[in-house]
């Protein structure tokens, strides 16, 4: 996959700058594309584990089962994301993941993560901090279902899922796509459909921010921001790791 489809090296790239040769090791965990329809487990938790995908286009989310049948979404995984890299080295997969729409993953055995860190401690130090900045937003979603209003941790996502999606492409205007269903933002939030649809209508009509179908708009994201309580600290600081080898 060349460096300018490559969705993983644009994230990584958040990190440190590559060379070429850097480039050539992250393209390694993605040459095995696998189109998989929205929807799908690449796997559950408790499957034997052994690889990871990067989640090469689409979205997907890493989900718990609860024991009363509903779910609660750990994480949204967007295009250039690792998905299982919090499970590095565990017999069994924590967390199970599956599309939230069409997707391509390339799967990858952990052998092949170790062979890139034997050749470049600098990938290995981004690798690591990638893997910092998911825990991060584990940690922040934890707060979230514990410490914030209905209002808060919608408004606190509608934040995370902007800066995110702004750093893949800088590009982005107020209004971006944001393709999870009421049902998905509830499993997140840890709230009801219908208190995700009455949460929605009052940040409307407060102006703060808009949706209408998988389309958001954020008329004034400083604002939002400060009604969150929103800081982008923990998804990471740019360019944190030393470009020296």
């Amino acid at each position: 996959m060349a460096h300018s489809q490559s969705c993983m090296v644009s994230q990584l790239q958040h990190y440190a700058r590559f060379n070429e040769r850097e480039v050539e090791l992250l393209n390694t965990l993605e040459r095995s594309p696998e189109d998989i329809a929205a929807g799908e487990d690449l796997w559950r938790e408790g499957d034997s584990a052994g690889d990871m995908a990067v989640i090469s286009k689409g979205w997907a989310c890493s989900y718990y089962s609860m024991e009363d049948g509903t779910r609660l979404i750990l994480d949204i995984l967007l295009p250039g994301d690792i998905a299982g890299l919090r499970e590095f080295a565990q017999s069994e997969h924590q967390a199970g993941v599956r599309t939230v729409t069409d997707c391509t993953v390339c799967r990858f055995p952990y052998r092949h993560l170790t062979e890139v860190f034997d050749q470049s401690s600098k990938l290995t130090r981004v690798i690591f901090a990638a893997a910092a900045t998911q825990q991060s937003i584990l940690v922040e979603r934890m707060i979230n279902l514990g410490r914030r209003d209905a209002a808060t941790r919608i408004a606190h996502l509608l934040c995370e899922m902007y800066t995110r999606l702004q750093r893949m492409n800088s590009n982005m205007t107020s209004q971006f796509r944001l393709p999870l269903s009421q049902e998905i933002l509830a499993d997140v939030t840890g709230l009801s459909a219908v208190h995700v649809s009455r949460t929605f209508t009052h940040l409307n009509t407060e102006g703060l921010a808009r949706r209408y179908r998988h389309q958001v708009d954020i008329p004034d994201l400083a604002r939002l921001k400060e009604f969150a309580g929103f800081s982008e600290g923990y998804l990471g600081a740019s360019s944190v790791i030393d470009t020296r080898q």
